[in-house]
């Protein structure tokens, strides 16, 4: 069984997103194992990428500090490998399809599900264009996931009937980020995509506090947090692991069992 289905199992999940190599890898070693450690049920991973085009300013800037400390994609797999010895925590690569074409499909997913990577997120690679990369993913163990945006319905339905794992849900338009307040109406949004196919779903972009985390989770899955940790990482630089780990066992009591 993938590790990927057992996220899910018997709980809601909280899933933490960092920047591999922000401000080093050997802070993103250390932070991953530390994270599980605290309650992280799955950790996104993200490669750097000059582009992001799904990024606010806070991981756009983890992006420019990560590349600055001479990140490079084969130095995010062996860093995987060692973090695979000392935990077995789920783990998904969040990532652009500009770095898998550049890096070359078949070699970029072999890499990945060889170092211990469970599942992949491209966030800019469309639903419609995802045989991109599928038959590569299958072949090597990877789950796909897919992102599904608060104006979807009939596509929600669509995408989640294809999906393993679980389905991104998008709570916000536009791109990640801190957000004082969630409009979308995540319960709906959560139904729509589960009459497609009953599949898990886990809340994205915009949530930060523990209040947003607790709300979120008691209409969907799991609830996925990224700039709010990023932005922890960025205040400590190298002193970050302690931080972040005290804000994921935080979150993860507020979004419960």
């Amino acid at each position: 069984m993938n590790r990927i289905q057992k996220v899910f199992e018997n709980k809601k999940a909280f899933i933490p997103f960092i920047t591999a190599g922000d401000p080093d890898l050997s802070v993103t070693e250390e932070l991953v194992p530390a994270m599980a450690e605290a309650g992280a049920d799955l950790i996104e991973i993200g490669i750097p990428f000059s582009d992001p085009v799904a990024e606010g300013i806070v991981i756009q800037e983890a992006d420019m500090r990560a590349l600055a400390s001479g990140t490079t994609t084969d130095k995010i797999f062996d860093s995987v490998r060692r973090i695979r010895l000392k935990t077995d925590v789920p783990l998904a690569f969040m990532t652009y399809i500009n770095p898998i074409f550049a890096y070359g499909v078949d070699k970029f997913m072999k890499q990945a599900a060889d170092c211990g990577i469970d599942a992949l997120i491209v966030p800019d690679m469309p639903f419609e264009e995802r045989q991109e990369l599928l038959p590569a993913c299958r072949q090597y163990g990877l789950v796909l996931i897919y992102l599904v945006a608060p104006t979807s319905r009939e596509r929600a339905q669509a995408i989640a009937r294809e999906s393993e794992g679980f389905v991104y849900c998008v709570s916000s338009l536009g791109v990640t980020g801190v957000r004082k307040e969630i409009t979308t109406n995540i319960k709906e949004m959560v139904e729509t995509v589960k009459q497609g196919k009953n599949v898990p779903c886990a809340i994205g972009f915009g949530i930060s506090t523990p209040e947003q985390a607790t709300k979120m989770a008691a209409q969907s899955d799991g609830v996925i947090v990224g700039s709010a940790i990023v932005k922890i990482v960025a205040e400590y630089g190298t002193l970050c692991v302690k931080p972040v780990c005290d804000y994921v066992h935080e979150m993860k009591q507020a979004v419960g069992a």
